[in-house]
């Protein structure tokens, strides 16, 4: 069973994230800042990683920073969910190591679950 990790400070979200995923399979943990999502993703070692750029306590890219230049976390790929449209936005997330990036309002969570398949190739 894969293992998704959705770092995601909006309640109501998060919570459609994760029942959309137990329903196709996944296993869920969610952590509702940055901070919480760096020591998640050290302790649950998920195998994918979903996370919010607006976050409390660090936002987005500073916890994708992190995970990149930490051994333990560096492998695990990365898909960047937000409301930040910016193309500025998208390109500082790959370059950051995301990958992929994904517009929340563009995206239904069953599309998300298909990106995450094929990142995973599943």
């Amino acid at each position: 069973q894969k293992h998704v990790l959705v770092v995601e400070d909006d309640v109501f979200l998060a919570d459609i994230y994760k029942k959309k995923f137990e329903v196709e399979g996944f296993k869920v943990s969610i952590s509702d800042d940055g901070k919480k999502g760096i020591e998640d993703a050290k302790k649950k070692k998920p195998d994918i990683i979903l996370l919010d750029v607006l976050l409390p306590k660090l936002d987005g890219f500073a916890v994708l920073k992190v995970l990149k230049e930490d051994r333990e976390t560096s492998q695990i790929p990365v898909i960047l969910l937000t409301n930040l449209g910016q193309k500025d936005d998208v390109e500082k997330g790959i370059e950051a190591g995301a990958v992929d990036y994904l517009i929340k309002i563009h995206f239904k969570p069953s599309e998300v679950v298909e990106k995450v398949r094929k990142v995973l190739k599943i």
